[in-house]
């Protein structure tokens, strides 16, 4: 096999995207050949707007490319790239979702009881079902809205604390529901916490456990841990660096946290690699049976034009192709993150840059998408949005709206 190396300076920013190039004849999907022109000129826009740096990894048969741009270490001046290790977000919810479901396919849990039938402490409302968890449709308040209203003083009162799940759930339950269990979709971090709650009341064995037993070792996951409650990530990571909301501040480096306040809903680290690794394995059916990721897969549209969807722990996007990918995207404080899939696993992207509480850049990186699965330079063609409201911003850590 053939390694071609291409690099380009811009804006004095190194930036180096690797491709290790197919055997003649192999094929992957019907779809364009990634642009990583594409992806290097959406990883330049995401740091002209603010982000030290970002990383891009397209997996597609046997070609592997690899695109990063900017810092991972501002301090240090080290050079991103697309091997390194990060902090995941609301990508979490997807590993949570494959333990949950692994243990409906065993028979432990039925998706449609009542969520209080598994849980030591009762939530308020008995209506509300292990499905309405996982799809977001449970009601309950994120508590996420109050602990991060102000960004930065709100990080670093959390920062080192340790919490169990139930008091982050009470955090939640101390505030009326936002809807009826089952009416709509409501995005909420405390479903995800409750789930890890249950799932380790019902097993009686701890979630860093069953990430490790379940998915990360069947999987080979070397570069993937869930490390609550220490603070630190080990081997070559990418620091995170979040935005104040006062913007004339510098930015705050967030690497080292427990992520307790997130916990089963968005503390687990990764890198790029293995996160296209994971979810070619969810739709291909390595980790969670047919009948259950059946119901993973069955997406249910969140925005008005439907190019949106959320399933069971996992999000769907309808791309400019045609194309429908799923995935999760993330955010915790100093990470965006978007890693997606082809319905066959034979494509899959994963995209960081290193900051957060900057929806710009979130919604920038989103272009990453249209370059690794529909071949198009977004940034030339405007497929990248260019607003805070074009791209989710509600993960881990969302952007709050002051009024």
């Amino acid at each position: 096999m053939r390694i071609k190396y291409a690099s380009l300076v811009l804006a004095g920013t190194a930036m180096m995207a690797t491709l290790a190039v197919s055997p003649a004849g192999a094929t992957t999907t019907d779809l364009p050949s990634p642009s990583v022109t594409g992806v290097l000129a959406v990883q330049k826009q995401a740091m002209a707007y603010g982000a030290p740096g970002a990383l891009t990894r397209i997996n597609s048969g046997a070609s592997t490319y690899r695109i990063a741009a900017g810092k991972a270490d501002t301090a240090a001046g080290t050079a991103m790239d697309a091997d390194r290790r990060f902090r995941v977000g609301s990508v979490s919810k997807s590993f949570t979702t494959v333990v949950l479901l692994q243990l409906v396919a065993e028979g432990r849990v039925d998706l449609d009881a009542p969520a209080n039938d598994y849980l030591p402490q009762p939530l308020p409302d008995d209506r509300i079902t292990v499905r309405h968890l996982l799809s977001h449709r449970s009601g309950l308040w994120d508590y996420t809205n109050d602990m991060f209203y102000h960004t930065v003083p709100g990080f670093e009162a959390v920062r080192n604390k340790v919490f169990t799940f139930q008091e982050l759930i009470d955090l939640s339950t101390a505030h009326q529901p936002t809807i009826v269990p089952g009416a709509a979709y409501s995005y909420s971090n405390t479903n995800f916490v409750v789930l890890g709650r249950l799932i380790e009341h019902v097993t009686g064995v701890p979630m860093a456990t069953h990430y490790d037993q379940r998915i990360f070792q069947p999987l080979g996951l070397r570069n993937t841990s869930y490390v609550h409650p220490r603070t630190t990530i080990a081997g070559s990571y990418a620091r995170g660096y979040v935005r104040d909301d006062d913007t004339t501040l510098p930015l705050v480096d967030s690497t080292e946290q427990t992520v307790s306040w997130a916990q089963s809903a968005g503390a687990v680290i990764s890198n790029s690699a293995d996160l296209n690794r994971f979810f070619a394995a969810i739709v291909s059916g390595k980790l969670v049976p047919k009948p259950q990721l059946q119901q993973m897969m069955s997406m249910v549209p969140v925005n008005a034009d439907g190019t949106q969807s959320y399933g069971l722990g996992l999000r769907g996007r309808v791309l400019s192709c045609g194309v429908t990918v799923y995935g999760h995207t993330g955010t915790v404080q100093g990470y965006y993150t978007y890693a997606f899939t082809t319905a066959d696993g034979k494509r899959s992207m994963t995209s960081m840059a290193n900051t957060s509480n900057n929806g710009t850049v979130n919604s920038v990186l989103a272009g990453t998408l249209e370059a690794a699965f529909c071949g198009v330079d977004p940034v030339k063609s405007g497929k990248v949005a260019r607003s805070d409201g074009e791209a989710f911003t509600e993960d881990i850590a969302p952007d709050v709206v002051r009024h």
